[in-house]
């Protein structure tokens, strides 16, 4: 936490696995390389339960194009 390298957190009472400091995503020292423990990929349809992951994967691709 103290390098700065934590980018997502979970709200307050949705930490589903107990992650210590609610910490849901972290990125490499270089900014390259970003591990998520939820998995947005799985609420990018409506079919498929929801949309709300979709957003996150609309940004990123807005930065890296």
């Amino acid at each position: 936490e103290g390098e700065g390298q934590v980018v997502f957190r979970y709200a307050d009472g949705t930490n589903p696995n107990g992650s210590i400091n609610d910490i849901a995503g972290i990125i490499s020292e270089k900014g390259n390389v970003l591990g998520l423990m939820p998995h947005p990929e799985n609420l990018i349809e409506a079919a498929h339960g929801g949309n709300d992951g979709r957003a996150l994967f609309e940004g990123a691709l807005g930065i890296a194009a």
